[in-house]
């Protein structure tokens, strides 16, 4: 007998390149983990804290560069930050960690990115040389600034409602004393 005639290929062939609408580095990302006012938030965080870099690269002279530097370190921090957080929510890796501590990680990022870039730009609106790079730069960090500190409040509330819906119905006084002990 020859082989041709009695086996038969077993698997099936490779079926290409995955095409259609989610192909690609597409097929891995996923928005629907964040509700739409926080990825809105999310967007608006990394757009602006990258158009505060940028602003502020392109200044080619200062008199007082202190600011200048604490808002430039500042910026690209808060840029890398929001975009690691947006990469994490989006990406598989939010199923391989644990997502509490996603969720933890992300409202102190918030909040600290949040404050330190308000520092950092009114710091830098003290020692600015009023060019229109640095205007820019200076009101596209206060706007990111405060979009890092409303993700921050929208998870406070959405944390506060998730306690008081975790918190057991009280029992009267006069309840539990007449209940027994064994019961």
């Amino acid at each position: 007998m020859e082989n041709g005639a009695v086996y038969s290929p077993t698997y099936e062939g490779d079926p290409g390149p995955a095409t259609g609408p989610r192909s690609g580095l597409a097929a891995y990302f996923f928005l629907g983990r964040l509700p739409w006012l926080r990825r809105v938030l999310k967007g608006l965080q990394l757009l602006l804290s990258l158009l505060a870099f940028i602003c502020e690269e392109v200044v080619s002279q200062c008199t007082l560069c202190g600011g200048l530097y604490f808002f430039e370190f500042v910026s690209c921090s808060a840029f890398l930050l929001s975009l690691l957080i947006l990469i994490v929510y989006c990406t598989p890796i939010y199923d391989m960690v644990d997502t509490t501590k996603v969720k933890a990680s992300d409202f102190y990022i918030a909040l600290g990115t949040g404050f330190v870039f308000l520092l950092a730009s009114i710091i830098f609106v003290s020692t600015h040389d009023r060019t229109s790079a640095e205007v820019a730069a200076i009101v596209f960090g206060f706007i990111a600034s405060f979009m890092f500190l409303l993700d921050f409040l929208t998870m406070f509330i959405e944390k506060l409602r998730e306690s008081r819906l975790r918190k057991p119905e009280n029992t009267t006084r006069a309840e539990a004393l007449t209940e027994p002990l064994n019961a």
